[in-house]
């Protein structure tokens, strides 16, 4: 087994690709922890915004051109990442999301431990041919991951019934609650009770998001943050949105993000008339480098998508203190306290229950503040980022120094036995520590089973 060097800290290399949206904030959180704990963090990515960002934070970052989607290119592809990794000599490889796994996992070939976090799966992107082609490298890949981390316990299921078979690892997707606050800017912690948590306008000061794009300050403001793309939904927003104007008529709806689909959804929202002069009721207001803003303008932050693993969007609205709309796919019910389902939870490509749910909520100003008041106190207890990236120093820590991690399970769910006896008592993980007061500790759930069919 590659193991580093005696009293160093290891030297990980993340793969990422793509460079944008909740991918890139995930390897970026994971980037800056990481530095801050002392490990060698080096970063294989394209050049362009993410790359400038890492190098800011201190991080060894190694141009790696990649596209966006496997093509021809590929080969190519798999060997400068081998030049990167031969180059770099990492302790362990991180491989995000779909295109980078599949790169990583062929340039390695197990040589180095390799972590693989799909971000959601690969053959629920695309269908027909191409979903069977995925899905049989999942399964043939799945002998090179060291470990395949899932965001949440509904995207390892989905992993293991469409027949990869792994060994897993289960991590909630965590945000930077000191970045994403009901607070202002200035002082953050200012709302700290709960119970006082301000209105949307009171967040928009003059100059703020809502002057910025003609929308009034006491307008119901509904924002959707994501990539413009089939994914994350934003058609079936639009086509709900009509019939939210007509319970709701002075709503507004602000698309934040960029993407493929920016150019069709324009023509789907013009088509509807709600682009239309004065009477326009939909913003597209293109990507934002400070999404929060938009999450604290907001009066009810939705992300209708058709497949997630656990988003980043829901939480970060919520850690600012807002209530969410979200489609039940995986992750989503992970994602939010058991009081906000009944308000919070539609089913996915249903644009009358999406609607449904969000005018129900613009029209109960104490309903969206009590959901508010209970979804950012959640997120603060169960997803901060800083207990996310000890949980990941955990499994590496398990797979370098061949520890046995908490909670470590068999696929059907029993504890794991070592050495053929009955299972002990788990040992504490590096990285481990008691959580603060008042909040939960993440701890990586684990699942051994046989890499191959």
């Amino acid at each position: 087994m590659h193991l580093p060097p005696t009293g160093s800290r290891p030297r990980v290399l993340h793969v990422t690709q793509p460079v944008d949206g909740g991918v890139a904030r995930v390897v970026t959180d994971l980037t800056r922890a990481q530095l801050t704990a002392g490990f060698g963090v080096s970063v294989a990515c394209p050049d362009g915004h993410l790359a400038d960002r890492l190098r800011s934070l201190g991080a060894d970052v190694r141009h790696w051109q990649a596209t966006r989607s496997p093509g021809p290119a590929l080969l190519s592809e798999v060997r400068g990442l081998a030049r990167v990794t031969g180059d770099v000599r990492p302790d362990l490889v991180h491989a995000h999301s779909a295109k980078a796994g599949l790169a990583a996992r062929l340039a390695v070939r197990g040589r180095v431990p390799t972590v693989f976090q799909p971000h959601a799966w690969s053959f629920e992107a695309v269908g027909g041919a191409a979903a069977l082609l995925a899905l049989r490298w999942e399964r043939w890949g799945a002998r090179w991951a060291a470990r395949t981390v899932c965001v949440s316990e509904a995207e390892r299921g989905r992993g293991v019934r469409a027949g990869i078979r792994g060994r897993w690892a289960v991590i909630p997707n965590g945000i930077d609650t000191r970045r994403f606050h009901a607070g202002t800017p200035e002082d953050p912690d200012a709302v700290d009770d709960l119970d006082a948590l301000p209105a949307s306008d009171d967040l928009d000061e003059a100059g703020g998001v809502r002057p910025r794009h003609g929308i009034g300050p006491h307008a119901p403001l509904v924002v959707c943050v994501g990539r413009l793309c089939r994914q994350k939904g934003q058609d079936v927003l639009l086509d709900a949105w009509r019939r939210v104007l007509a319970r709701v008529p002075d709503a507004r709806l602000v698309l934040v993000g960029d993407g493929p689909d920016r150019a069709a959804l324009t023509a789907r929202a013009s088509a509807y008339g709600l682009l239309d002069g004065a009477r326009a009721s939909v913003v597209l207001a293109g990507g934002a480098d400070d999404v929060a803003a938009w999450y604290r303008a907001a009066d009810l932050v939705v992300l209708p998508s058709r497949w997630e693993g656990m988003a980043l969007a829901p939480l970060e609205a919520m850690a600012c203190g807002r209530p969410v709309v979200v489609t039940d796919v995986d992750g989503a019910r992970e994602g939010l306290p058991p009081a906000l389902e009944p308000h919070c939870l539609v089913p996915p490509e249903d644009p009358a229950a999406l609607a449904g749910a969000v005018a129900a909520l613009l029209l109960d100003a104490p309903l969206r503040a009590s959901l508010g008041r209970r979804g950012r106190a959640h997120v603060r207890s169960a997803h901060d980022v800083r207990h996310t990236a000890e949980a990941v120093a955990a499994v590496y820590g398990a797979l370098l120094d061949g520890v046995r991690t908490p909670g470590a399970r068999t696929g059907g769910g029993a504890p794991c036995p070592t050495h053929g006896g009955p299972p002990g008592p788990p040992r504490p993980l590096p990285g481990d520590r008691p959580a603060p007061a008042g909040r939960s500790a993440v701890v990586p759930i684990e699942y051994r089973e046989s890499t191959h069919p």
